[in-house]
């Protein structure tokens, strides 16, 4: 039996039953470096994922930024010319309504760039988080001719990280989006659960709906209903809710999805609630 630094090797286990802890020490060592692996290459997919994101989006986000950006010059003009100062107020209230505007969508735009860490999650407002997501991809909607209803009950809280929720809801509209043709209409809804814990952010589509078959498999990674990217590029890996079902259960919580074929689809983003009332009170009042 070899030893070392003097001190003999302890038993280890072969087809004998005689165990080899420095084996098994290097069978434990390979499987931590594979785990590691396999989670930098979750993290690739899921920041590859946001910019994807962010790339169907920015057009849409570019053209209302500029028409909040538009009044403020016209408005500013226009004070400069006019000697009242009642018009001159006037005009700096609307220049100051249109830059909080502007500075809401770069808000946004900035918070889903920067996703921070794995474990940075903070007391959120998931309306204010559901808000913002609606803010970005009206616009990409309509540019397809399609509607965006949100019904938003309450202000419900929840520990999570912001970028990564809103990354969830940005895949599940543009998924939305593709299964419908032009007319369809995308409702998103935020409400508390019957128990009064828990969290249920909901996104619809009045598209073809999802067959039983692809329903039961639909969160398989790789496993996609699409045969193709669309004309953005978006869609057919089948990684993308296979990554939104991780994400949202690293976060101690679930994804359902409900659908009848002809009757669309319903996602459901389930998420535990703050259980902190007093952190809650101090975020909205923040």
């Amino acid at each position: 039996m070899a030893a070392t630094n003097g001190m003999p090797a302890g038993p280890s286990m072969d087809e004998l039953g005689i165990a080899h802890p420095g084996e098994n020490r290097n069978e434990t060592t390979a499987l931590s470096l594979e785990e590691r692996r396999i989670e930098q290459l979750q993290r690739q997919v899921v920041a590859l994922q946001r910019i994807s994101s962010l790339g169907v989006l920015a057009g849409g986000v570019f053209h209302e930024l500029n028409n909040a950006l538009t009044p403020i010059l016209s408005y500013a003009k226009l004070a400069l010319r006019n000697p009242d100062p009642a018009y001159r107020e006037r005009a700096l209230k609307q220049i100051i309504d249109a830059s909080e505007r502007a500075a809401d969508i770069t808000r946004s735009m900035l918070g889903l760039s920067r996703p921070g860490g794995a474990n940075d999650r903070t007391l959120t407002d998931l309306k204010r988080l559901v808000d913002e997501v609606a803010q970005l991809t009206r616009k990409d909607l309509v540019k397809h001719r399609m509607r965006l209803e949100t019904r938003l009950e309450g202000r419900p809280h929840a520990q999570v990280n912001p970028a990564q929720i809103q990354q969830v809801l940005l895949n599940l509209i543009i998924n939305a989006r593709q299964a419908m043709n032009p007319g369809g209409t995308v409702r998103l809804g935020l409400k508390v659960d019957e128990t009064g814990r828990k969290a249920e952010i909901s996104v619809a589509d009045t598209g073809t709906g999802i067959a039983p078959a692809d329903l039961r498999r639909i969160f398989e990674p790789f496993y996609s209903t699409k045969a193709e990217p669309d004309a953005a590029g978006q869609g057919g890996t089948g990684l993308g809710l296979s990554v939104c079902r991780d994400i949202i259960e690293a976060h101690h919580g679930r994804l359902r999805a409900q659908s009848r074929p002809g009757q669309g689809a319903v996602f459901t983003i389930i998420l535990p609630l703050a259980q902190d009332p007093e952190a809650v009170v101090h975020a909205e009042s923040a």
